[in-house]
């Protein structure tokens, strides 16, 4: 059993978010939902983007190290989108398991971190068409880690969805792609925590 630390997408906490952490929950995890947004939420991209132009990255990274204060050593940051470089971020930080991260990687210097964590392994669940994917931030991630001793599983799925695990966002959802991504995401867990 692990404990996971969740991070939103720009977005905020919403269906697709609780319906994760359940997931989790369902095979024995122990979840904590960090919601930096104070439980607001945008159904519209550019309207979360701007809140978060509007709060600021070095804001959202401390909300997202706050927000696992109370947490032991060894969990396993989690995060969708935004929410994945918040969780890299953590990992960074603290003393984690593993980081999982889905549709989202950033570059360590965008965070203003020097290297990956020794040993820490990473598993990144991405769509090959998704909209909002940075290939270059991608492959300085990996790299980052690669150099850090860290072990990368780097997993694509043949969709256009950026959030395609969340059913409440009908046009990006692909539900095939969301059970092979649970499945090899709980395996995961379980590997890093046993």
């Amino acid at each position: 059993m692990a404990t996971i630390a969740l991070f939103h997408s720009a977005l905020g906490v919403r269906p697709g978010i609780t319906d994760a952490a359940d997931r989790l929950r369902a095979a024995g995890h122990d979840v904590l939902v960090v919601d930096q947004y104070g439980g607001r939420a945008f159904d519209d991209y550019a309207e979360a983007s701007a809140y978060v132009e509007e709060v600021g990255f070095p804001a959202l990274m401390q909300a997202a190290l706050d927000g696992v204060g109370e947490l032991p050593d060894g969990f396993v940051a989690a995060g969708f989108s935004n929410g994945a470089g918040m969780a890299e971020y953590v990992a960074t930080q603290r003393r984690c398991a593993g980081a999982l991260l889905f549709s989202g990687a950033l570059p360590l210097a965008v965070m203003g971190v020097p290297g990956w964590p020794a040993g820490v392994p990473v598993q990144i669940h991405h769509g090959e068409r998704d909209p909002f994917r940075h290939q270059e931030w991608l492959d300085a991630f990996v790299a980052e880690v690669r150099s850090g001793g860290g072990e990368v599983e780097l997993v694509e799925y043949p969709v256009a969805g950026h959030l395609f695990t969340d059913p409440s966002l009908p046009a990006e959802f692909d539900a095939t792609a969301a059970e092979a991504l649970w499945e090899r995401a709980l395996a995961f867990c379980d590997r890093v925590t046993s």
